[in-house]
């Protein structure tokens, strides 16, 4: 049988020409096999060399720029440039990099000791580094564990910001020495430029790296974000600084970046924030703020048909420009204990006597409930005796009416108005303006001020007199309000009674969609009837205009203004100044509020301010003269000094 199948075996099968073919292809793959060897071992060797060392996909963050902020007349005032920051990601940072880092930037020892150890757990810590850091700091090692465990919050993968805004000669040092320090990134992120002179420091505010507490509160962020501490910055924080994004690569075991992962694929873009159209009027506000130089107080200017902020400027203030970048922790310490809290902003948290200004309020009630018309009088002998006491006046003006009252700012005739109006009445109105409530504006940490109500006094275990109603009547006692609430008070006037959310921010442009989204504010109707409002406007503007009036020296030609002085009793110092206007009578365009702290009558201190800022608004292209608010006046302090030193406005 064997032999058999040996016989049949086809003698060709083994031939010359088969042998000669397969020799050939077992060469001809011999021959690719090598070659692919030699590409993968020889030309590609070191990139699968490294792609053998990966032991960790990476996410890097790619921060966004935060929108633009543009004024009132589009101009750009708020920009970005770019800003380069070191994180360091404690899981791939090295004790070797300490030094050489150290040599490079000023940073803090501990800081990077804390970072090192959020890879170790205690005992191994205890076991390599502690020592040696000690020896290299020479710090104690138990006050190196105390800190090391207070600040256990970093977490091994997450990167740390540790230096922000490095210069060029930094950055070089770090690209040259990069092979050195392992776990070490550049961030590039962006620094806020400002165009525009001034400061504009409360309503901008300013944008800095989350702290501790405010992440323990806002868990969605990450450590070392940068979010909006004050102002606009912090109000529109959502929209200002945009989304950040996610880029993937691949790291080594020793923390250095291979390549990216995926090639995009799994990559989320960075979207930068949207841009903020303001209602503020930048060379309105450098004036502003210039008339306000030296002094403590605020100047508050208001579109009243629309509710637009054209100015709010404040001072003492700061310069935001000091917070872009990198500032030291001494800086931010001496604004925070400056003694003219230069971080306070005047125009909605500081609380005052409205003063004189308040009287406009009283007669809009006492005309709308019918108490008194337009010839009603009241006979002005210079004080007023109500309870065992005097209530004085600055002057003995007679029979006046409300007008008349308003023009020459008859203390004696809002006493009895406001006993006339009774305290039901009074809460009324004073909650129909908004007193004692928030306006709502778009900037953080408004103050609503103090407006005294029965219930108010109640729950201070306070008794309700009716002398208590006399010194409301021309805005002292317990009432306090915030120059803005006095500038909206003031549009409200001037609109015969239309109330409008004050605000900063006219619409947000959306980057995504590429459109402008307008912002809608809230608007409200008092219930008082239209023409009382007209019998304020001929007070108010027999103030300015007419001889007699309390602020002659805020008249504009060709101009007609309306306006209010007002001098508040301050129990700490001198008196405040206050001066409300709106303009022009017919029609109005604008309404300010000018609070001057400690300067006396309203009519020297804050009219002269308002003037300009008035004369700047309708004459644009009016050359303004140099020093032209007024030649500075010493006022006397007492009661009695203040009657036969000027017949202007002031309340006792």
């Amino acid at each position: 049988m064997i032999m058999q199948t040996i016989d049949n075996i086809n003698p060709e099968f083994g031939s010359e020409k088969r042998t000669r073919v397969f020799k050939i292809l077992v060469i001809f793959f011999f021959i690719i096999f090598t070659g692919r060897l030699f590409q993968l071992q020889i030309i590609e060797g070191n990139l699968y060399k490294n792609l053998t060392d990966t032991q960790a996909i990476k996410q890097v963050i790619i921060e966004p720029f935060r929108g633009n902020i543009y004024d009132r007349n589009n101009n750009l005032i708020v920009h970005n440039e770019p800003s380069f920051s070191l994180t360091i990601t404690p899981n791939d940072f090295q004790l070797e990099s300490i030094p050489l880092l150290l040599s490079i930037l000023p940073l803090d020892t501990l800081e990077l000791i804390k970072i090192y150890s959020a890879k170790m757990s205690e005992k191994l810590f205890r076991q390599t580094v502690l020592e040696y850091f000690a020896k290299f700091t020479g710090y104690d090692t138990s006050f190196i564990m105390e800190n090391i465990n207070s600040h256990s919050h970093y977490s091994r993968f997450v990167p740390v910001k540790v230096y922000r805004d490095l210069n060029f000669i930094e950055l070089s040092l770090l690209e040259e020495y990069s092979d050195y320090l392992s776990g070490i990134d550049i961030l590039i992120e962006s620094k806020r430029l400002y165009e525009f002179n001034g400061t504009m420091a409360h309503i901008l505010g300013y944008s800095r790296e989350i702290s501790k507490q405010e992440l323990d509160i806002m868990s969605y962020f990450r450590r070392g974000d940068i979010i909006g501490k004050k102002g606009i910055e912090k109000s529109y924080d959502e929209f200002l600084r945009g989304q950040q994004g996610i880029q993937f690569v691949a790291v080594t075991s020793a923390g250095a970046r291979v390549q990216e992962f995926g090639k995009d694929r799994n990559d989320i873009e960075a979207l930068n924030g949207f841009d903020l159209k303001l209602t503020i009027d930048t060379k309105l506000q450098e004036l502003a703020e210039s008339l306000l130089e030296g002094k403590r107080g605020s100047v508050i200017a208001i579109d009243p048909q629309n509710g637009e902020v054209i100015v709010l400027a404040v001072k003492p203030d700061f310069d935001p420009r000091k917070f872009t970048g990198k500032i030291s922790r001494e800086f931010y310490q001496s604004l925070i204990n400056d003694p003219e809290k230069p971080m306070l902003n005047r125009a909605i948290q500081s609380r005052y006597s409205p003063g004189s200004t308040w009287k406009m309020l009283i007669a809009l009630a006492a005309l709308n409930e019918g108490i008194i018309n337009t010839n009603t009088t009241i006979h002005c002998p210079g004080s007023f005796h109500y309870g065992g006491r005097d209530f004085k006046c600055h002057g003995a003006h007679g029979s006046v009416n409300v007008q008349k009252a308003i023009q020459v700012s008859c203390n004696v005739f809002f006493y009895q108005l406001a006993l006339k109006l009774g305290m039901e009445k009074f809460e009324k109105y004073g909650q129909m303006f908004g007193f004692g409530q928030l306006t709502g504006i778009d900037l953080p940490d408004e103050n609503r001020g103090i407006f005294p109500t029965m219930e108010w006094l109640k729950k201070r275990n306070q008794t309700f007199t009716k002398g208590r109603l006399v010194n409301y009547g021309i805005g002292q006692g317990e009432i306090s309000v915030t120059p803005l609430q006095m500038a909206v008070y003031t549009a409200t006037i001037a609109n015969k009674g239309r109330y409008i959310q004050p605000h900063l921010v006219r619409a947000i442009y959306n980057n995504l969609t590429k459109t402008q989204e307008n912002i809608a504010y809230q608007t409200r109707y008092l219930d008082i009837e239209p023409r009382h409002f007209e019998v304020i406007h001929k007070g108010m503007y027999d103030v300015v205009n007419t001889p007699g009036g309390t602020a002659n020296n805020a008249r504009v030609s060709g101009i007609n203004v309306c306006g209010k002085t007002g001098t508040a009793q301050n129990p700490h110092g001198r008196d405040h100044a206050w001066f409300v206007c709106f303009a022009p009578m017919e029609n109005p365009k604008i309404a300010i509020c000018v609070m001057v702290e400690n300067s006396g009558f309203g009519s020297v201190a804050a009219a002269p301010i308002a003037r300009e800022i008035l004369s700047a608004f309708f004459y644009p292209d009016r050359p303004r003269k140099k020093d032209s608010i007024f030649v500075h006046q010493e006022i006397p302090d007492s009661l009695q000094d203040r009657s036969s030193f000027i017949m202007n406005d002031n309340n006792q």
